[in-house]
């Protein structure tokens, strides 16, 4: 170690020059770093969802789409609502990446014709909009509200909110930032409607989710990395009042958050929601290391060591556990890479290898810059500051002692309490919940569900078995009793529509009966003459696949917890298990409900696998089996306090939550590491146990208190951002690493003091 220190020091000015030139130069990468907003960055490609997906794409088209959804209190069937219909589907229409325009304008209206009942017509609903009277347009709105097709999908049931709906081409997905071009597209045709109507305009689909989860990481990332600088720099500070300890500290993180950002733009990883917070939580979790090299240099000069003493008294004494709580934390945030959820993963192994790189970075760069610049040392000041610890370190020794009974039978009653909330905790991962109720996505979710139908959506593919199945009046039949059935059970489920609507119709116009044919020809003859009087774009191939074996039934559902929407996936497909066909339930809702499995198993297999490894590692490095259940009870209390308490709460664990376990560990640990290697330190000199105590606090205590208050400061930053997970993973970890420093600074010397308080320590002499 001291050929290491000597050789540190000897090559001091290479090592202050070329660690930034180095970072410079990796950082020019940045300039390729790109956002990817889409959904399919939360699945793996050979993931399952994805496979079925992508089949249900393949049979059907695309079922992604934009909406513009806007709400007349006098209704919409006026002249002024219903020519914004109409503009607003003409300018659809003409618009990149839109494949089909579905509104209350162009709605195929099937009707006999007035001159000749049994002639059948397949129209457009609307034409002329100047030519109706009110007394027409009065009965456009009676007809509109008796359609199946239309009602609570394309015009609410009180006539006052209507959704115009532009379905996109199959390829806009795998063009790079489609999306968000039609976003901002269709934005400016509302923003030109608003002007001239005066309503106001509300966006949904694929697109705008897109546009949000990339607008919201952006911010976050551009927003909250230079505030957490902002904000470490000033308690840097006032913790070290002086410039070489803030600075010093705050540019070992820059580097190396810059260095591994840099490299995953080389390695082609792009950025999302979770992944644009790493430089957070590399500030903060870098920061750590510096902070308590820099803090026992300081000791060291304290106590009289020039620069190159103190350096080497720093370093050595720092080395261990800097070193293994680097290490910690890597398999803490490594823990992540075993989640099916990517950005979840990436993120995991990325800040992994920052850890790694900020000890590094904090062994080479800090012993060289203070070789370099020397700070100097004022004996009085540094006298007092000296004395107020020890006298405190003391204080702080003798309380423990005296109360170490009162300490443990506390802390049992009070965490086995909060920790029976842990049965009452709730798993959700929807779509629109990972956003905050003032943005604009959210809002109009809410409002769709509120005024016109659920904005979720179920597509559920029938397999009748057969080919041309899907004309069977048997299969038919089933189809229309399963719809049925399915909204009386679930009322979330607000419309259901396929092709045997469109039969039923042409019954309704043919007989007089709305009704399913006794007939397969009769149906074979209604969908085809349906399909012919079809204007080109309006096909029906997106509603059954080219044999006719599959149907394709779309359900709108309102936003449900997850584990309602898994009941419901579940009691469909059960449903059609007890007959004859068989029913999968697809599309984007679905996917990212199955997720919940997901997060559930990153949250329980994460923490299972890093305390298990940071186990295993401390055991061999104390050589004590006893030391096991020292090190991992106050690592697993914070998880389980926090989540208690959301289960108390009634919170629910999102995918912030999920991936704060492992990271609450990864991070916690660090204290605990700390604690425990002063603590051997002080036993090894020959310390009693109250003197050890005091050694912990003198040498190790303020620098772990300081440290909790700036990582918890800084994930609480979290709590301001508009991603939710965001939010929960924020304050969960800050909340965590708060209640850890209590248990390790508290708790754990409390429970040391009945099982190792006396003067023979079982670090030192049991195996």
């Amino acid at each position: 170690m001291t050929k290491f220190i000597d050789l540190t020091i000897k090559f001091r000015w290479a090592i202050a020059i070329l660690i930034p030139l180095l970072t410079i130069a990796l950082s020019s990468q940045l300039k390729h770093l790109e956002f990817d907003g889409s959904y399919r960055i939360w699945f793996a490609e050979d993931s399952q969802s994805i496979i079925d997906y992508d089949h249900f794409r393949a049979r059907f088209g695309n079922d992604d789409a934009i909406s513009i959804i806007f709400h007349d209190e006098n209704g919409v069937m006026n002249p002024k609502a219903l020519a914004v219909v109409q503009r607003l589907t003409d300018k659809l229409w003409e618009t990149k990446y839109i494949a089909r325009v579905d509104s209350l304008t162009n709605y195929q209206y099937v009707h006999a014709s007035e001159q000749d009942p049994d002639d059948i017509l397949i129209e457009n609903f609307i034409e002329e909009i100047d030519t109706l009277t009110p007394e027409q347009l009065k009965e456009k709105e009676h007809i509109a509200l008796q359609e199946d097709m239309l009602v609570n999908k394309i015009i609410s049931a009180d006539g006052k909110t209507t959704m115009i709906v532009g379905r996109l081409t199959p390829k806009v997905g795998e063009t790079k930032g489609a999306k968000i071009v039609l976003n901002s597209i269709v934005e400016k045709y509302v923003e030109d409607e608003s002007k001239i109507s005066g309503y106001t305009f509300h966006l949904a689909g694929g697109p705008v989710l897109t546009t949000a989860f990339a607008t919201l990481g952006q911010h976050d990332m551009t927003t909250f990395t230079p505030i957490i600088i902002l904000i470490v720099m000033t308690l840097l500070w006032f913790i070290f009042r002086r410039p070489s300890g803030m600075l010093l500290s705050i540019a070992v993180v820059i580097f190396t958050f810059l260095i591994v950002l840099s490299i995953q733009v080389l390695l082609g990883y792009k950025l999302n929601n979770f992944t644009a917070n790493m430089p957070v939580f590399v500030i903060a979790i870098g920061i750590a290391d510096a902070m308590h090299l820099y803090w026992i240099y300081l000791i060291g000069r304290r106590k009289g060591l020039d620069n190159y003493e103190a350096i080497h008294y720093s370093v050595k004494k720092n080395f261990l556990p800097i070193f293994l709580t680097s290490v910690t934390t890597a398999v803490g945030f490594a823990s992540l890479g075993i989640s099916a959820i990517i950005p979840i993963k990436t993120l995991g192994i990325a800040t992994a290898n920052a850890a790694l790189l900020a000890f590094v970075l904090t062994i080479l760069y800090v012993p060289a810059l203070l070789s370099i610049i020397n700070p100097k040392i004022k004996e009085k000041e540094l006298k007092k500051v000296k004395e107020r610890k020890s006298h405190f370190a003391q204080d702080y020794a003798r309380f423990i002692i005296k109360h170490d009974v009162k300490i443990i039978v506390a802390s049992v009653i009070i965490f086995g309490a909060i920790g029976l909330g842990l049965t009452k905790v709730k798993v959700d991962s929807n779509t629109v919940r990972y956003f905050t109720k003032d943005v604009a996505f959210r809002q109009t979710a809410t409002f769709i569900e509120a005024q016109l139908t659920g904005p979720m959506a179920y597509e559920i593919v029938l397999d009748s078995k057969v080919k041309d199945g899907i004309k069977a009046p048997e299969f038919m039949k089933e189809v229309e009793k399963f719809s049925a059935e399915y909204k009386a059970k679930y009322p979330d489920i607000r419309h259901m529509s396929s092709l045997v609507d469109v039969v039923k119709k042409f019954s309704e116009v043919m007989t007089g009966v709305k009704e399913i044919p006794h007939s397969q020809e009769l149906i074979a003859q209604y969908l085809l003459l349906y399909s012919l009087s079809l204007p080109q774009g309006m096909e029906i191939n997106d509603k059954m696949d080219v044999d006719e074996q599959f149907l394709r039934l779309s359900a709108a559902v309102n936003i449900v917890d997850t584990s309602l929407d898994l009941e419901m996936i579940k009691w469909a497909e059960d449903w059609w298990e007890k007959t004859p066909y068989t029913a999968k339930i697809n599309g984007q809702t679905v996917m990212f409900a199955h997720m919940q499995h997901d997060v559930t198993n990153t949250l329980i297999q994460s923490i299972v696998l890093a305390i298990s490894v940071v186990s295993i590692m401390m055991f061999f490095i104390f050589k004590s089996i006893r030391m096991v259940p020292l090190f991992v009870i106050p690592n697993i209390l914070p998880i389980v306090l926090v989540v208690g308490v959301m289960g108390w709460l009634g919170m629910t664990v999102d995918i912030g939550v999920a991936i704060s376990g492992a990271i609450i560990i990864g991070v916690a640990v660090d204290d605990t590491i700390h604690f425990l290697v002063k603590y051997k330190e002080a036993r090894q000199k020959g310390y009693n146990f109250q003197d050890s105590l005091t050694y912990i606090m003198q040498y190790a205590g303020s620098a772990i208190i300081f440290t909790t208050i700036i990582l918890s400061i800084s994930f609480t930053i979290f709590s301001f951002s508009q991603f939710v997970p965001n939010v929960n993973f924020g304050i969960v970890t800050a909340i965590a690493l708060v209640i850890a420093v209590v248990v390790d600074l508290i708790m754990l010397p409390a429970v040391l003091s009945r099982y190792d308080g006396k003067d023979k320590s079982f670090l030192t002499n049991n195996k």
